[in-house]
């Protein structure tokens, strides 16, 4: 049974148990793909367990472009520019390099195998997929900057891959020559920018003119298919040109209403829990069918060639990352200055966080069925991908703890956070004073003392985390106080709610839109907290069905 064919219970059963896995991997501190890897990889030998073919048109329309662009949507187009030179070299020219260098170590060790369709295979393993990377880097306190880099890279780096791998599909059919293939490539990648500069722009006004929330998110949920669709329909890069288009969308969405931005948030949370954890799951399912396209091939051989792809594949990430980066270093004054003497701990990491995904899988499922080899490609692919997410993925953490990879980004975020509260304070007072004093009826002069207070807590708070939360003297500060004392009143109004809709005094649509503004109120406030963890609980059972009643401030950050 296919996957685009499933009937709805073997559907909602893959959906329900990614997510109950990625859900326990949370719990017992396992990144969740990998977790979600060797889950699938064990349940598929379960007998009545369907057959979950992998659809690689499911994928790459519709699993891969929301993806990409909720990523994009989320990620920082100052950092994308400020580090573009390592992104750039990682995304295109380690991409391509590996591209070369697996395609080259296939083709001299397998028989028979033309060089188009080694091409082919070097295109399908070259790109990592940075989700598991970056959630156990972001966990353990990789600096920003390394982090951003493997997220650019990420976001570039299946354009690359995918229109190689077309240009390499292409010349093993006969039609052109792999010269020609790299000006296909160029045209692609081209296209893609442009496309995705002009619909982003075109979409950024669209939206500046909704002024309905609901309405604006629906737009924002089929941007990514729309795009994608349209440049690929032209033949240019779909995924180059949603992620131009997310990363535009993205950092101009302060033009949104705030209701907007607070659900967009939401909806891209969940969005990307549930495909990510059904991606990862599908990776581990697969092996019954990718097992079923090697018959008749000699055991020996194909273990011998997994294994050099594996390594080459590997190792192949190390050779580029440190000849670029003591290229870089050794050539660039600025760049030695603001890096350790001990340096190699960061490009060594950066190394080893290459772990493929769904992509390169989708990719050798989409050759067509007389593709040269197409059998050991897909199962070469398999072992790459299955490969690199157990071995590195679960030694990473491990990793970046013993060479202490780690950085002072959070104590320099809550400075410049705390700097620009101040800023900020000031700018809002000083626009309040002018509010009252031009007023031709004076506001009420307890509102305006609120006003002021609430200004000045939002400050001082920021100031207060500098110092972990606590005066000198070991007393709770007046910030810690005031939160800790509001989420509790917050609590019994909560309560109080809960009680009313339990006797009938209550209707539950009345109690949801009060409980609602509790919580936008709760959120803030979590925001300003010096705990990770909610110190209030949820509201009673009396009151299930009210969305949201406990502080974002203890909610899993994404993936």
């Amino acid at each position: 049974m296919h996957f685009e064919t499933m009937d709805l219970v073997a559907a909602f059963g893959l959906i329900i148990g990614a997510a109950t896995v990625a859900g326990l991997a949370r719990r017992v501190r396992i990144p969740p793909p990998i977790l979600l890897v060797l889950v699938g990889l064990g349940v598929s030998y379960i007998p009545g367990v369907p057959n979950y073919t992998l659809n690689p048109e499911l994928v790459l329309v519709l699993f891969l472009p929301p993806l990409l662009y909720s990523a994009a949507w989320r990620s920082s187009a100052r950092g994308f520019r400020l580090n573009k030179r390592p992104i750039l070299l990682m995304s295109v020219g380690y991409t391509l390099f590996s591209t070369v260098l697996v395609a080259v170590v296939a083709w001299a060790l397998i028989p028979g195998m033309p060089l188009a369709a080694a091409f082919a295979l070097g295109a399908i393993v070259a790109p990592p997929d940075a989700v598991a990377a970056t959630a156990v880097g972001r966990e353990l306190g990789m600096q920003r900057r390394y982090l951003q880099v493997l997220q650019g890279e990420s976001l570039v780096n299946d354009a690359t891959a995918l229109t190689a791998y077309r240009a390499a599909v292409a010349a093993a059919a006969g039609g052109i020559t792999l010269l020609e293939g790299g000006g296909i490539f160029l045209l692609a990648a081209g296209g893609g920018v442009v496309i995705g500069g002009v619909l982003g722009y075109l979409l950024g006004w669209l939206r500046r003119h909704i002024h309905t929330p609901v309405l604006e998110n629906a737009l924002n949920l089929v941007v990514p298919f729309v795009v994608y669709i349209a440049a690929e329909s032209v033949d240019a890069s779909g995924v180059l040109a949603v992620v131009i288009t997310g990363l535009y969308l993205g950092n101009t969405a302060t033009e949104t209403s705030p209701q907007a931005r607070l659900q967009a948030e939401s909806n891209w949370d969940v969005i990307d829990f549930v495909l990510e954890s059904i991606v990862f799951a599908l990776i581990g399912l697969q092996l019954p069918a990718v097992i079923a396209e090697l018959e008749g091939r000699d055991a020996g051989q194909v273990a011998w060639w997994s294994v050099a792809v594996l390594v080459v594949t590997i190792l192949g990430r190390f050779v580029w990352v440190f000849a670029t980066s003591y290229l870089i270093r050794a050539v660039s004054p600025a760049v030695r200055e603001r890096t350790p003497s001990r340096y190699w701990p960061t490009p060594f990491v950066s190394s080893w966080a290459g772990m493929r995904g769904v992509v390169s899988l989708a990719a050798a499922f989409a050759l067509v069925a007389d593709f040269p080899e197409r059998g050991l490609i897909l199962w070469l692919t398999f072992v790459v991908v299955f490969g690199t997410l157990v071995l590195q993925g679960l030694t990473l953490p491990g990793l970046i703890r013993r060479l202490g990879v780690g950085g002072q980004d959070d104590m320099s975020d809550r400075l410049a956070e705390a700097n620009a509260q101040h800023q900020a304070a000031r700018a809002a007072a000083s626009r309040l004073e002018d509010l009252v004093s031009s007023a031709p009826h004076p506001p009420p002069s307890e509102v305006v003392g609120l006003l002021r207070h609430y200004s000045d807590y939002r400050a001082n708070s920021a100031w207060e985390r500098l110092g972990g939360g606590l005066s000198h003297g070991g007393k709770e500060t007046p910030g810690a106080a005031f939160r800790r004392l509001r989420q509790e009143m917050l609590q019994a109004q909560r309560d109080t709610f809960a009680q009313l809709r339990a006797s009938g005094e209550l209707d539950d649509e009345v109690m949801r839109d009060m409980v609602r503004e509790l919580d936008l109120e709760e959120t803030m406030l979590g925001r300003h907290g010096d705990d990770p963890e909610p110190t209030v609980r949820p509201v009673s059972s009396g009151s299930a069905g009210s969305a949201g009643a406990e502080s974002s401030s203890g909610a899993d950050s994404k993936s």
